[in-house]
């Protein structure tokens, strides 16, 4: 079972000012969250590291399904910028978030969708591009998010020829169960808990998502990719870890 964190933890501090605790966690990958205050990284130090690292794409005021074009082209580059990022810290695994629908945009979902769908094809085509794994990411059951429901997003990720980030946390708000959560093309995973009703990214087992199950069945269906957890702060590591070692 290969186990990662995610610089979440962290992410109010550069990340190169903490990179030797994730370091010290000795674990089979670290991801770095590419946004703001971690929108530039001095590439030396990064490399300096015996880190197999993953990529988080920038998501913050950004929106690749946006109906402004400027916007949509701005988000789309950026997320590419993260792509371009990985091939110069040989990171294989770039996560990205679907767009958003807007306030303005709600009578235009399916157009949104569209745009959405025009724009995970060019990101994919990029990445491929550029030798890079696209893992495009279920989101939560939070009002205007799209994507929430993985099988719809499975389906559009098989016609780009993209991979998922499965997300455990966001597919639990949206009532998922374990076992309607394996899919072939899931490349990453994405690990935290809550109670079901919100996106609050607990410490393993401190919520209701039954993870003892979700391990057993990735690991006997051969997942053999990284459990990453995503959570807000090193206690909350530590104790997630602690959880895992015990399974």
């Amino acid at each position: 079972m290969k186990i990662g964190v995610s610089a979440l933890a962290t992410d109010k501090i550069k990340f190169e000012d903490e990179i030797e605790y994730y370091a010290n966690l000795g674990l089979d990958c670290v991801e770095i969250l590419h946004d703001f205050p971690n929108d530039e990284f001095d590439l030396d130090i990064l490399n300096s590291y015996d880190i197999n690292y993953s990529i988080h794409s920038p998501f913050n005021d950004l929106n690749i399904a946006s109906l402004d074009k400027h916007i949509r082209r701005t988000s789309i580059n950026e997320v590419k910028s993260s792509i371009d990022l990985a091939n110069k810290i040989d990171a294989e695994v770039v996560v990205i978030h679907p767009g958003k629908i807007s306030y303005g945009a709600r009578n235009y979902v399916d157009y949104v969708y569209e745009l959405n769908d025009d724009a995970f094809k060019e990101i994919a085509n990029y990445a491929h591009d550029a030798g890079v794994y696209p893992c495009f990411e279920n989101m939560p059951d939070i009002e205007g998010f799209m994507y929430k429901d993985v099988n719809q997003l499975m389906n559009i990720i098989e016609e780009v020829d993209g991979y998922m980030t499965l997300d455990l946390g966001h597919a639990h708000t949206n009532n998922y169960k374990p076992e309607e959560l394996y899919f072939d093309r899931v490349k990453h995973i994405h690990v935290h808990d809550n109670d079901g009703s919100d996106d609050t990214h607990l410490t393993l087992n401190e919520g209701t998502f039954n993870l003892n199950n979700f391990f057993n069945l990735f690991e006997k269906k051969g997942y053999s990719d990284v459990y990453l957890l995503e959570l807000h702060s090193k206690e909350s590591i530590k104790n997630s870890l602690d959880f895992i070692n015990n399974l």
